[in-house]
């Protein structure tokens, strides 16, 4: 079992206790039947993450990414690309219908990043003989400032931008109602279950 009694500025002790920070938030945020309270958690949580993830990606990640290799950082990047998509279309208010819903998976998503990282990214990096605490010193450091001068712009709010809420398919399928047609369907399928090459292929 890894063991987490660490320095407290200890590079894997700040990022476990982001990740205490961001599950907290998750339970609250499952817990309220508020929407004003919702939202107040959103807002809190996706600040938190925005911040946890550029300190990773600008510090930690590249201090471990050899010794770790490049099988499971390559999977905490796609992870983390994820996340942000979800995050920006939050930033963009896109498909209120559907923000808390978006919400969840980003809780969902997050939680499986964190299980992934505390039981085999950061074990394997805690490995390394480096100073983690003088690591751990540059992202706190870094953390202030990008809590007081605001997160870099990154490719997936770019790309939400650009998109202008065309993108969040679900949702506003969801709001068109459905495409299917049940018309065409009992054309497509006759009566022995059988549906023929010209329904199949579309011809």
């Amino acid at each position: 079992m890894f063991d987490w009694m660490l320095p407290e500025k200890h590079a894997i002790a700040l990022l476990k206790k982001d990740h205490d920070t961001v599950k907290e938030l998750f339970e609250k945020f499952e817990k309220t039947d508020s929407s004003a309270e919702k939202e107040k958690i959103i807002t809190k949580a996706v600040e938190e993450l925005k911040v946890h993830a550029a300190i990773e990606e600008e510090l930690f990640y590249p201090a471990v990414r050899n010794h770790v290799g490049k099988d499971l950082m390559n999977e905490a990047d796609e992870e983390h690309h994820v996340a942000r998509m979800l995050i920006a279309e939050l930033d963009a208010n896109a498909a209120p219908d559907h923000r808390f819903a978006k919400f969840t998976v980003l809780a969902e998503s997050v939680r499986h990043h964190i299980k992934e990282e505390e039981n085999e990214t950061l074990p394997k990096a805690k490995e390394l003989d480096i100073d983690f605490e003088a690591l751990g010193q540059q992202m706190l450091d870094r953390k202030k400032d990008l809590k007081q001068n605001g997160i870099p712009a990154d490719a997936e709010h770019a790309m939400v931008v650009k998109a202008n809420g065309k993108g969040d398919s679900p949702a506003a399928a969801s709001r068109r109602g459905s495409s299917f047609d049940r018309k065409t369907a009992k054309k497509a399928v006759p009566r022995n279950g059988k549906t023929s090459t010209k329904a199949r292929t579309g011809l």
